[in-house]
């Protein structure tokens, strides 16, 4: 056994002689830099995603309905925040080639013309989430019991928006550089911040008001702007590779908004792909019940951290791929991105064996209803399966992202996301009668065929050759 985990992760069989096109660095060297980038971007992934799952969990004492509330909100919000993480994938690639360049000027351009477009759209997208709340979340699902919880909700958390989004386009930007210990802090307080007014305005403790699910909204906005300041006090210090004080214009020039544009653009088709396909799965599992709903909300939040880790994995790949093809070092892209998957194969099994064992626990973490337990120990099982998968493909889709392969990734979308997830969990949910489990399996389906896709694009080094 031991001899082959070292075969497995030994970095000289990564990669053939032939493609080496430098001095390679030792097994020890490569794993160590890709945790010195991986921990911190994994436990800002997790981060993220803990303050829906902190939302979620916190107000389950309120039961069900405050649950598939908060829950049915996650897409309607991510469909707002789509062009933000469009734009970001960009920033990310673009200034990783920058550092790999070692051209300062350009990446500090990349940083302030992002920051000034992504405060337009920000702005533009919060507003309309918020005028038009009520007609988005019932489009997504949400019934006359939960409906007014969740509008309220959604409006809030949409007037932290352009903190928010202002946040995560810096934290984009550090990640290029591989600055990844910036934006584990700034939501690290964020949740802090999140969890104790959570605790206060929900129940209402101390002379705090009970607020309920609306206190949650307000905790989570709170936490945004946190973020937002930590963010971005870190581009306010001269001498730093990126910093809004650096020799760089805020005016918008052609070579630039090329750069971020050829990424950001087939991103944000990626984005259009995945919002329509999960939107349509969250309708979908809507239409079977609230019951169904909230263990579906419940089971992809938990899910939502295995995710995280393939997360951050893929952050770093992304960076380190980047940065290698900056340098014109395609070998070493391609080792950082085997390193990579070969870390999100190990981390994904070992979160199966956790799904597993501790499947009821976790489900009970969010709820003591005993219908929602035992159908989400049931999927937790599934969960177990597809982790490992998901883990995977994340990292492999991160660095076909980091290299500016988006366009390839958006059809892979296009056919795993938009079209098999929803065909899928439509036919397992309703003909085939497996309800929300069926949906589940249809998770599994869409995570597959990503996998397959990604792999076969990653094998064929094409990735490496694009310019940017």
């Amino acid at each position: 056994m031991s001899d082959f985990l070292k075969s497995f992760f030994d970095t000289k069989k990564l990669i053939k002689n032939r493609e080496i096109l430098g001095e390679l660095p030792t097994s020890s060297e490569a794993y160590k830099t890709m945790f010195d980038i991986a921990w911190p971007s994994v436990v800002e992934s997790v981060l993220v995603s803990l303050i829906q799952a902190v939302d979620t969990i916190m107000v389950g004492s309120l039961g069900s309905s405050a649950i598939a509330a908060v829950g049915i909100t996650g897409q309607p919000k991510m469909i707002v925040m789509a062009l933000i993480m469009s734009l970001n994938m960009g920033v990310t690639a673009v200034v990783a080639r920058r550092r790999g360049e070692d051209d300062q000027e350009g990446a500090n351009s990349c940083l302030k013309q992002s920051l000034i477009i992504c405060f337009g759209i920000a702005m533009f997208m919060g507003t309309l989430g918020f005028i038009f709340a009520e007609p988005l979340l019932s489009f997504a699902g949400a019934k006359e019991d939960i409906i007014g919880m969740a509008v309220t909700y959604f409006r809030i958390i949409m007037i932290g928006n352009v903190f928010q989004s202002l946040a995560v386009t810096i934290n984009a930007a550090q990640r290029g550089c591989g600055n990844t210990k910036i934006a584990m802090k700034s939501n690290l307080f964020a949740n802090i911040i999140n969890v104790i007014f959570n605790f206060f305005l929900i129940n209402g403790i101390a002379f705090f008001p009970k607020l309920g699910t609306t206190g949650a909204a307000i905790a989570t906005v709170l936490g945004n702007i946190t973020a937002f300041g930590m963010a971005f006090q870190s581009i306010t210090v001269r001498g730093r590779f990126l910093s809004i004080f650096e020799n760089a214009s805020w005016k918008f020039d052609k070579k630039t908004l090329k750069s971020v544009f050829a990424v950001s653009s087939s991103a944000a088709v990626e984005q259009v792909f995945m919002r329509i396909g999960f939107f349509t799965n969250t309708k979908l599992v809507a239409d079977l019940g609230t019951t169904s709903l909230a263990t579906y909300q419940i089971c992809m939040n938990i899910l939502s951290i295995s995710f995280c880790f393939g997360d951050g994995l893929g952050m770093a790949a992304s960076s380190l791929v980047g940065q290698s093809l900056g340098a014109k070092r395609q070998d070493l892209a391609y080792l950082y991105g085997k390193i990579g998957r070969r870390l999100a194969v190990s981390v994904g099994l070992c979160l199966s064996v956790i799904f597993i064992v501790f499947r009821s626990q976790l489900i009970m973490l969010f709820t003591n209803e005993a219908d929602i337990i035992a159908t989400g120990a049931i999927i937790m099982i599934i969960t177990a399966v597809i982790t490992p998968i998901q883990t995977t493909g994340v990292v492999t889709n991160g660095c076909l992202r980091g290299a500016g392969d988006v366009k390839y990734v958006a059809i892979a979308s296009l056919i795993s996301i938009t079209i098999l997830r929803p065909l899928s969990t439509w036919i397992l949910c309703y003909p085939l009668n497996m309800g929300v489990i069926g949906a589940w399996i249809g998770v599994g389906i869409d995570q597959l065929s990503r996998l397959i896709l990604s792999t076969i694009r990653y094998e064929t080094g094409k990735w490496t050759e694009i310019k940017l």
